[in-house]
């Protein structure tokens, strides 16, 4: 039996991107036309099909929907596909789960893959490298093509389409005033680069906190992460970058991370350096996962409400495949946040 000839595959052959083969073969003048020809050429003589998108909408409903989120480490995750889970299972909906890797190419192929399997929408949080390149067209034309999509937690506003987000900024500006009421007045950040949306709002959120409060913005106390391949990865090196942030600056007293991995790596310096928590360094992160529950002390942390940001995305979908009215807008829901004080403050 043949196999099948996919957007991959064509890269591959060509020594191109896969986006680069999918505009191609959309006939975007964002690719040089000599480029376009031989990536259509072969395409044909390989006998490739485009998948199976438009096919699974409104002809070949299978009420499946299809989630793609960037990995599996973080509890976050996991809360969103229960919540998700939970709303399709009482609206008769089944649900596959994807996994990107923080990879854009993985992220691209899911959704042909899913697509080809006649799902009837998509719920996906971007990854990383898809923020960093700033592509996305694999999604802008799934949704051309009429396909229903709710982006949750990593959004983009370069995509049109309904999104549920929690406020990161508002999150991070009371979890860094609390450590200020608290008396800490030099405050260590842990973030993302600022590519991803939620890094650079809870940042944001951070500096204004330490603005409004009257302290000096000590840029050498933002420490930003680079980890396109996930958190766990960037531990060792985020490890030394805060032994060395203490090492700069003794008189740290405050930590603000902007998810529980990094504070577990702040807390492994702490020990090491002799710093008692939260007499010496107070802590606070974002995500009220199993880290934050069950670390010694438990963490004070910004509780998202991962599970009910997974319900309302899985509401929005239903509601948007369930609608005859092409002309729906698209909305943006905002969850707020809430802080859960534990030892650690």
């Amino acid at each position: 039996m043949r196999n099948k000839i996919t957007l991959k595959k064509i890269a591959q052959e060509l020594n191109v991107s896969i986006s680069t083969v999918s505009k191609s073969l959309k006939d975007s003048h964002e690719i040089g036309e000599e480029t376009r020809e031989r990536i259509k050429t072969f395409a044909k003589s390989r006998g490739y099909r485009p998948n199976s998108i438009a096919l699974s909408l409104k002809n070949r409903k299978t009420k499946t929907i299809g989630v793609i989120i960037p990995d599996v480490v973080h509890y976050f995750f996991a809360l969103i596909v229960n919540g998700i889970e939970q709303v399709a299972r009482k609206n008769g909906y089944n649900v596959v789960v994807a996994l990107s890797n923080e990879s854009f190419e993985k992220e691209v192929v899911n959704m042909e893959t899913l697509a080809d399997s006649l799902i009837d929408g998509f719920i996906l949080s971007l990854s990383k490298e898809t923020l960093k390149k700033q592509d996305y067209y694999h999604i802008n034309e799934s949704i051309e093509q009429g396909m229903a999509v709710v982006l949750f937690d990593r959004v983009a506003t370069e995509i049109q389409c309904d999104k549920v987000i929690v406020d990161d900024f508002r999150g991070a500006y009371d979890a860094t005033s609390l450590l200020i009421n608290k008396g800490r007045e030099n405050i260590l950040l842990l973030t993302t680069e600022d590519y991803i949306n939620v890094g650079r709002l809870r940042t944001l959120g951070y500096i204004k906190a330490v603005q409004d409060n009257d302290l000096l913005l000590d840029n050498h106390l933002i420490i930003k992460v680079e980890d396109t391949h996930g958190s766990d990865e960037a531990g060792p090196e985020l490890e030394n970058s805060i032994a060395a942030a203490f090492n700069k600056n003794n008189k740290i007293d405050g930590i603000f991370a902007v998810n529980e991995i990094y504070a577990g790596a702040a807390l492994r310096v702490l020990r090491r350096l002799g710093k008692a928590i939260p007499s010496d360094v107070g802590l606070i992160c974002f995500t009220d996962g199993l880290i934050s529950k069950y670390s010694y002390p438990p963490l004070t942390t910004v509780k998202q409400h991962a599970e009910e940001m997974g319900k309302t995305a899985a509401a929005k979908l239903i509601e948007r495949l369930e609608n005859d009215d092409e002309n729906l807008k698209y909305e943006q829901k905002v969850i707020k946040s809430i802080i859960i004080e534990r030892e650690s403050t």
